[in-house]
């Protein structure tokens, strides 16, 4: 799906050996990574997506007119055939198709803005959920009596798909359509962490009052929307959902597809949850490289760290990156051992600590979009008062265990 001309290589790595050597706290040295390629199975059981389990829902689709919001995670098979390019071929009546931030084929950068087209390789109209609106409109929906749902999500509240998830909800609630998730794994199902969302915070990066990591898949997640009526006027949508066959919480799961140009490795996809954070800081994640949410770095760090990367523009991936053209000084967690967070089931706040002590110019560490991303005043008021991971952890209760309550209610794999 990514154009990249050969020259886009510039994004440039260097390394040099040596601890390194400043006057304030460090983030400690990222851990070795070991051997953690996960295996798709369970219990020796390999785990198959919802979509690939077509007994369970084919005679539903027959005679109906469809709708799918889809994005290039939504695969069947080995082969990687599309969900809309396979039913198309058994004869289903797909009439629409609804594109997510990032469209349909997947080539666009974050946060671009996303215009109505034709689909070239099917000839069907797509209408885009990331352009003029998020929620499809009565027009959107005119002549559909289903939709279906089919999109990897990669476990964390900030990632948008979710909050489409809402709005498809909604839309088909409000127009009597019904609504078919197929379900896939999530990659960081092992972990819910983090403060509970203030709704005063409430934004397309953040919708409900849920941690940074639900632990939930994205039928799940429809359930709990749907039980906890967080759609509009407290409706509901009839929805169902195709299980994922052999899956559990604690299942590694590696995806077939990236699921976001800038998620583009499994190890991105494990550090995103902690890493994501830093978004809302100054310092760059690493867009404008080949390996974004690996690294962190910033170029008034040359002083106090070795490793360094420099963002250049990469379409597809980052168009006008952070710190574009500048040489950053950080940390390289390409090796760190990512298998921590399975095993302890938190997310990491130390990085995001040490780097605000580290940086020299605290006034301008964080930026506007930190408050929205963390669902919460209160983390950045915490940094910046000096507090420990562990105070900040604190913080987080009665409402984490209130919400691991709540979830409970709506899990489908035990």
């Amino acid at each position: 799906m990514l154009y990249i001309n050969a020259f886009l290589r510039l994004a440039t790595f260097s390394f040099v050996l040596g601890s390194n050597t400043c006057s304030q706290p460090l983030p400690a040295a990222p851990s070795k990574k070991t051997d953690t390629v996960a295996v798709n199975s369970t219990a020796e059981k390999t785990i198959i997506p919802g979509a690939d389990r077509t007994e369970l829902y084919l005679n539903d689709l027959k005679g109906k007119n469809i709708g799918m919001v889809v994005n290039p995670t939504s695969i069947i098979g080995k082969n990687k055939t599309t969900t809309v390019d396979s039913l198309l071929k058994l004869g289903i009546g797909i009439k629409k198709i609804f594109g997510p931030e990032h469209g349909f084929r997947g080539n666009a950068s974050n946060g671009a803005t996303i215009g109505d087209e034709t689909d070239a390789a099917t000839g069907l109209p797509v209408t885009s959920l990331y352009g003029k609106h998020y929620k499809p409109t009565p027009e959107d929906l005119k002549g559909l009596n289903l939709l279906i749902f089919d999109i990897q999500d990669v476990g964390t509240r900030f990632y948008t798909y979710i909050s489409t998830l809402h709005y498809v909800m909604e839309a088909c609630a409000e127009n009597n359509i019904e609504l078919m998730v197929f379900d896939r794994p999530n990659p960081n199902g092992f972990t819910v962490d983090g403060p509970i969302l203030d709704t005063a915070f409430r934004s397309f990066v953040g919708m409900h009052p849920i941690p940074i990591t639900h632990g939930m898949t994205i039928g799940e997640y429809a359930q709990m929307i749907n039980g906890e009526r967080w759609l509009k006027k407290g409706v509901q949508c009839k929805l169902k959902v195709i299980k994922v066959a052999n899956y559990d919480h604690q299942s590694s799961y590696v995806l077939p597809v990236n699921p976001s140009p800038n998620l583009n490795s499994a190890q991105s996809i494990l550090l995103y949850p902690s890493i994501c954070l830093f978004e809302g800081t100054v310092l760059s994640l690493g867009r404008g490289t080949m390996t974004p949410f690996v690294m962190v770095g910033h170029p008034l760090l040359k002083d106090k760290y070795k490793f360094s990367f420099t963002p250049v523009s990469i379409p597809g991936m980052s168009e006008d990156p952070p710190q574009k053209g500048n040489t950053c000084y950080g940390i390289d967690f390409r090796n760190y051992d990512a298998s921590i967070f399975k095993t302890t089931g938190k997310l990491n706040l130390t990085w995001l600590i040490d780097f605000y002590k580290a940086f020299p110019d605290k006034k301008v560490y964080f930026n506007a979009y930190f408050r929205k991303l963390a669902g919460t005043d209160k983390l950045e008021e915490q940094i910046k008062q000096g507090k420990t991971e562990d105070e900040i952890r604190q913080t987080w209760e009665p409402g984490l265990s209130k919400f691991k309550v709540t979830r409970a209610k709506y899990l489908l794999y035990q």
